[in-house]
């Protein structure tokens, strides 16, 4: 199980945010809303907090120090952001020049706690700092594949400047780790084989790329399989290296980008399972398919005596900034624009039809 799973954030005026103070479930977190409400936003800022807490200090390897923290932090804000210096993230409805965030880890006394002001460039003060280091590993999934780029991509990413913010680094370094052998191993080929049914054969790296072998056809380059399936093979090599199994982080933003719905289906109960396997997850969507299926699938597992932790967290743009709803299924979050479009296209095509 993830050790520290995150279990709230407090945050004032950073991004789209005016004030946000919301609480997590060990399991599945489901973010909702329409475009501009926040949702990558705030698996970023949790991404970014975690990866900071993940990436031990050499020079105080027993715990974190605020100094050395208020670089490290300011850093990684600005790389996973990209804006043209740190005090843009600052969010100004009121009139407020300083930013606050506070992450809560369980198991840990105190949070990770900083602000930076609007005319910050590259440094944050930080407040209170957890007694000890995190290792969980996070890991960010971009709304695009990676597997069909990863050649020389952290290579060139870090020699040149990209237009890509640091999350592709990241998560490209993390695909091109070996698979895990030994007692995890069986584990994570359970997770994996329905996974590969779905794909039709096994991804598979050799000479620094990734290729889909597929029984009776060969291996073909992953830049030639659907990008539906390349996502799942990211899966697939995450789980095998044993990034995320049975502990870590998966923030993934938009799952539903570029995937049909039988692909989609699969990508839910993977996640049901990579949940039961102890990994903490964050979903940011607005696809109601996907919604359904994870409740579908959260009351198929409950039917069996195994309830996973699930919570649906609804973000609403307001006149005032946006305001946070969450619950146990998706009538507590209240009601989703993007949702109801949906729904309303339903409705009036039933209504031709008849």
């Amino acid at each position: 199980m993830t050790a520290h799973p995150i279990t709230r954030l407090r945050a004032d005026s950073v991004a789209a945010f005016a004030s946000v103070d919301v609480t997590f479930a060990s399991g599945i977190n489901i973010l909702v809303g329409e475009n501009g409400a926040g949702k990558s936003q705030l698996i970023k800022l949790l991404y970014s907090v975690a990866s900071v807490l993940n990436e031990r200090d050499p020079l105080s390897p027993g715990a974190p120090r605020r100094t050395g923290l208020n670089t490290t932090i300011a850093s990684k804000l600005v790389g996973v952001f990209r804006p043209e210096s740190l005090g843009r993230l600052t969010n100004r409805r009121r009139g407020r020049t300083r930013s606050e965030v506070s992450v809560s880890f369980a198991g840990i006394t105190a949070p990770m706690s900083f602000s930076f002001a609007s005319t910050a460039r590259t440094e944050v003060k930080a407040i209170e700092v957890p007694e000890r280091w995190i290792e969980d590993t996070p890991v960010f999934l971009p709304t695009r594949e990676l597997l069909s780029i990863y050649p020389g991509f952290v290579a060139l990413y870090d020699e040149r400047s990209l237009e890509f913010d640091e999350t592709w680094r990241d998560t490209a370094n993390l695909l091109g780790r070996p698979a895990r052998r030994g007692p995890r191993e069986s584990r994570a080929a359970a997770i994996i084989a329905p996974i590969e049914e779905a794909l039709g054969g096994v991804v598979v790296e050799e000479s620094n790329r990734f290729y889909l072998q597929q029984t009776g056809v060969g291996k073909l380059e992953m830049h030639l399989v659907a990008e539906g399936f390349r996502k799942l093979g990211m899966l697939v090599r995450l789980v095998a290296s044993g990034t995320l199994l049975n502990s870590g982080y998966l923030f993934w933003d938009e799952p539903e980008t570029n995937l049909n719905p039988r692909t989609i289906r699969q990508a839910a109960r993977t996640m049901i399972e990579l949940s039961k396997a102890g990994v903490q997850i964050f979903i940011a969507t607005h696809s109601l398919f996907l919604l359904r299926e994870l409740e579908i699938l959260v009351a198929e597992a409950s039917a069996l005596g195994a309830t996973p932790d699930v919570r649906f967290i609804g973000l609403h743009r307001t006149e005032d900034g946006v305001v946070v709803q969450s619950g146990e299924t998706i009538a507590d979050i209240g009601d989703i624009t993007a949702l109801d479009e949906e729904l309303n296209q339903t409705d009036r095509y039933l209504q031709e039809v008849d």
